[in-house]
């Protein structure tokens, strides 16, 4: 079987979705791209996270041509390919529907740097992208827009997709923005929570590029 360690991977991260409460039966998609070959794993469309094997996950170029596999690719992607195309910096995409990024996302909302963690969208806040309709074009097209110099965006009226070199960092990334849009809400609920200064935050970017393992 072709990419085995990426599909095993897929199917590892969307139980893991499931279990850390981020998306429900088979809500959200996930990717990786094998860039040296020029294409693309990711989730099949409708099939819950528990009952998916790694023979489901689907291979595509970014041509949208369907390589290896016998189920339909997730509706979402043409989400995942735009960032493929477009960005060097991304090799892996996470799309999930976990409640708080997405009640902010239904709000039309950003995520201010109430908390630190924000630096891991690479900047001062989350992004709400221009709504669009699921599966479309457009909304690929404006999650890539609204995700610029970012890592992450939330989907109006949707969700939360993130990107990053691994699907590991991705689902990291993921876990800790929702985290911040918890702590926003939950602020926001008993008063009106401080925002941290550009300065401060500009200072949190450096610290997250040297932050962790080195190989």
């Amino acid at each position: 079987m072709k990419f085995e360690e990426e599909r095993k991977l897929l199917v590892e991260y969307g139980k893991k979705m499931v279990d850390r409460n981020l998306t429900k039966g088979s809500g959200g998609n996930l990717s990786i791209f094998i860039r040296k070959e020029g294409l693309m794993a990711i989730t099949p469309s409708g099939i819950d996270y528990y009952e998916m094997k790694p023979e489901d996950i689907v291979i595509m170029d970014l041509e949208d041509n369907v390589v290896d596999g016998d189920k339909r690719p997730s509706s979402e992607y043409s989400m995942h390919r735009i960032f493929y195309k477009e960005r060097d910096d991304i090799d892996s995409v996470v799309h999930l529907h976990s409640v708080y990024s997405t009640i902010l996302a239904c709000l039309r909302q950003e995520l201010p740097a109430t908390h630190y963690l924000i630096g891991v969208s690479g900047g001062e806040n989350v992004r709400c992208a221009k709504y669009a309709t699921y599966s479309t074009e457009e909304l690929a097209e404006n999650a890539f827009e609204a995700m610029k110099d970012r890592n992450a965006v939330f989907l109006a009226n949707h969700g939360l997709l993130v990107g990053a070199k691994s699907l590991s960092s991705a689902f990291g990334k993921a876990e800790e923005i929702e985290l911040c849009a918890e702590v926003y809400y939950r602020a926001k609920s008993i008063g009106e929570p401080v925002i941290l200064d550009t300065q401060e935050v500009n200072k949190m970017l450096k610290m997250f590029q040297g932050y962790g393992q080195r190989a």
